[in-house]
């Protein structure tokens, strides 16, 4: 196991030790998770993403411990990631929602963890929705990354998709930054929003700009 593994098992552990679930039941569900992220056809969909965004999570909630289900939320919202696929979101609300039984979860919780995941498909949540509000920017944060980090983040996506002629891609991609910069602001939190929203706006902007040729 390597060290991520082992860093993420047991924060995995942590999250479900204080909702009663056994540490073997938790650890089988860990590794059928941790499967997923590894498939060979992700390129930045995979555990260090999803480390990421559980660090992010934690920063963001300061000294307040995020609630269970966000954390569910986080931790499940790409485990189910097809770049040919149109319904990604759904099926990892539904994978969500499965691990109810096996790990004896709240019908609540896994419910509100879909609820979260799903919103990862338009990237956009209420102002009263907090913990939407934290999943979204938390999985968004590598926008607002160091240029030369933002850099390997889109050449990784290119990766995933690999199967899109050259010029398609470019059109869909571009696209989809479009999108986000004419948003009034990228990051719902303020903590993201002050402190990386500028450089966000700068690397979508350049990529763009590589895109366009």
């Amino acid at each position: 196991m390597t060290s991520i593994d082992q860093e993420l098992l047991e924060r995995w552990r942590r999250l479900l030790r204080p909702l009663g679930c056994p540490d073997d039941a938790a650890e089988r569900a860990f590794a059928e998770i941790a499967r997923h992220y590894r498939s060979p056809e992700r390129h930045y969909h995979t555990l260090l993403h999803l480390a990421a965004v559980l660090d992010t999570i934690d920063h963001l909630c300061q000294a307040n411990p995020p609630p269970p289900a966000l954390l569910l939320a986080a931790w499940l919202h790409d485990v189910i990631y097809d770049s040919r696929a149109s319904d990604n979101e759904e099926r990892s609300a539904a994978y969500a929602q499965s691990l109810r039984e096996p790990l004896g979860l709240d019908t609540a919780l896994t419910d509100e963890a879909a609820r979260l995941i799903l919103l990862t498909r338009a990237h956009q949540t209420t102002a009263d929705d907090h913990c939407g509000q934290l999943l979204l920017d938390a999985d968004l944060a590598i926008l607002g990354a160091a240029p030369e980090e933002y850099d390997r983040y889109a050449q990784a996506i290119r990766r995933e998709y690999a199967w899109v002629p050259e010029e398609e891609y470019r059109r869909g991609r571009a696209a989809v930054l479009e999108r986000f910069l004419q948003r009034p602001r990228l990051f719902h939190t303020a903590s993201l929003h002050d402190r990386v929203e500028a450089q966000a706006r700068c690397n979508l902007l350049a990529e763009l700009a590589v895109l366009r040729g």
